[in-house]
């Protein structure tokens, strides 16, 4: 079998990536090009996302590439959700695109909720109501009269916008416009309800395309900047979840997924959007895959309370990820809960501080140590895990036989162990890669040297090792899930 190599720019809220991949006897390897760190840039009171840094990033990566020899048959890039920027009459980026954590929707839903009722946003979309969600951002926009909006011709998801800026090529690829609570899944097209209601032209949108849809090659201009060549840019699942899931190892369909990361996404994986009066009241989402799948899933801070954390902690010891965990293995379990998904923890000044409130708030034990606090965390994120998993049950046209847990997350053992031992079931860890895996065999798979998600799959299978943790001391585990309720309630 021939050998095939793509370059996938994969790009987090902390840090981004560009990875190359090379697909080989029905296996893919992947190496690591270059890093960047990446993070909200304030401005006043406003987070943004500095895109033009990002892009020059990006050329360099190219650059790297070229000079190592590499002769990628395509590129494609994958972002987080949600988030967009503009482009003026004249084709050229203007402002810079606004951060999800930006608190100018802190308190939008309930006032496009009085334009279009929520029960008819969710009829309408199947997206898990969460205050930053493309649509209450362009509504925030709108409503304070925000000079970027009225001069915006286009309006481009991030992964749009720097496909664009490569290859000036402009479309909206289907699995992230799917996260932006302004597309109908039964259409499959943006629904003119929503933007009408907010007197915003729905002409600022996109064509809709499909992961694996060839754009188009670099510009001339970064052809020769970078010494590339004129190479292909590829949509992908542009958002970072569809890559991850699409690299979901599993065989069959009776598996439900965890991507553990910054943020926690679990679901399942279906044919149909599931929207009905029950989903609704559970607030779970329906978002776009591949082959034209959707993740039914719900949104659950993951380890963004722990990197917090870690940054308070760094003021006066720099303690690794495996000291912390190490320091929460050795505590006491279930001292303490926390809501991970509480408002309290969206984006604090102090996130120890914020913990700290909430417990005292509770009538709960105050975790005060390194190791206190991580164990708070672990044993939280577990039981939330249990409560979403419970609620996927409850609708879920199949059985939920396994947890594929992929992302980063992944390789935290005890966090691993802690979720087998809260949802008594076994519990699949890894690849830590999904994300870059599903980028480049989806590349693969616009090239036709992959024939299906399926094929995907098996060459996951083929190329990665996992670990599977087995539910233990599920008794203690269910009495402790009990008290994580009540405190929750509250």
């Amino acid at each position: 079998m021939s050998k095939h190599t793509f370059i996938a720019f994969d790009l987090g809220a902390t840090s981004y990536r560009s990875i190359a991949g090379t697909l080989e006897n029905g296996k893919v390897s992947t190496q690591e090009m270059t890093r960047f760190p990446n993070g909200m840039l304030q401005m006043f009171n406003n987070f943004h996302w500095d895109v033009f840094q990002i892009f020059e990033s990006l050329k360099q990566s190219l650059a790297t590439c070229a000079k190592a020899g590499l002769k990628p048959e395509s590129v494609g890039i994958d972002t987080w959700g949600v988030d967009f920027g503009f482009l003026g009459e004249d084709g050229r980026v203007i402002g810079i695109p606004f951060a999800y954590r930006d608190p100018h929707t802190n308190t939008i839903m309930p006032e496009y909720f009085k334009l279009v009722p929520s029960e008819k946003v969710y009829g309408l979309t199947g997206i898990q109501f969460l205050q930053f969600n493309s649509l209450f951002q362009l509504y925030a926009l709108k409503k304070n009269n925000v000079a970027v909006l009225n001069a915006a011709k286009d309006l481009l998801f991030m992964p749009d916008l720097l496909n664009y800026l490569f290859t000036g090529v402009k479309k909206a690829e289907f699995t992230i416009a799917s996260t932006s609570q302004m597309l109908n899944p039964a259409t499959m097209q943006f629904e003119k309800q929503l933007f009408d209601a907010m007197n915003v032209p729905m002409s600022l949108m996109q064509e809709l395309v499909l992961p694996g849809t060839f754009l188009g090659p670099v510009t001339d201009g970064i052809a020769k900047e970078t010494g590339i060549g004129k190479v292909p840019f590829v949509t992908v699942a542009s958002h970072d979840t569809g890559s991850a899931i699409a690299a979901v190892p599993a065989e069959d369909e009776k598996f439900a997924y965890l991507s553990s990361g910054t943020w926690s996404l679990m679901g399942i994986e279906t044919r149909k959007a599931l929207i009905s009066p029950e989903t609704f009241k559970m607030n779970f989402t329906n978002e776009g895959g591949v082959e034209g799948t959707f993740r039914f899933l719900k949104n659950i801070t993951g380890m963004w309370l722990l990197e917090q954390c870690k940054k308070e902690w760094e003021k006066s010891k720099d303690y690794s990820y495996s000291e912390i965990t190490s320091m929460a293995q050795a505590e006491k379990p279930f001292r303490c809960f926390v809501d991970p998904d509480a408002p309290n923890f969206m984006n604090p000044e102090n996130m120890v501080e914020a913990i700290q409130g909430y417990c005292k708030k509770t009538g709960q034990s105050v975790p005060g140590t390194v190791g206190e606090l991580a164990r708070c965390i672990f044993d939280s994120l577990a039981m939330k895990y249990r409560f979403v998993l419970d609620q996927l049950r409850s609708v879920s046209p199949h059985q939920i036989n396994k947890l594929h847990v992929i992302g980063g997350g992944s390789k935290n053992a005890l966090l691993c162990q802690f979720t087998a031992n809260a949802i008594g079931i076994p519990v699949v860890a890894g690849p830590a890669e999904g994300t870059a895996y599903g980028n480049i065999l989806v590349q693969a798979m616009a090239m036709g040297h992959v024939k299906s998600l399926a094929e995907i799959r098996q060459i996951v299978r083929n190329s990665v090792e996992t670990t599977t943790y087995a539910p233990a001391d599920v008794a203690a585990w269910e009495a402790a899930y009990r008290k994580f309720s009540e405190v929750t309630a509250k």
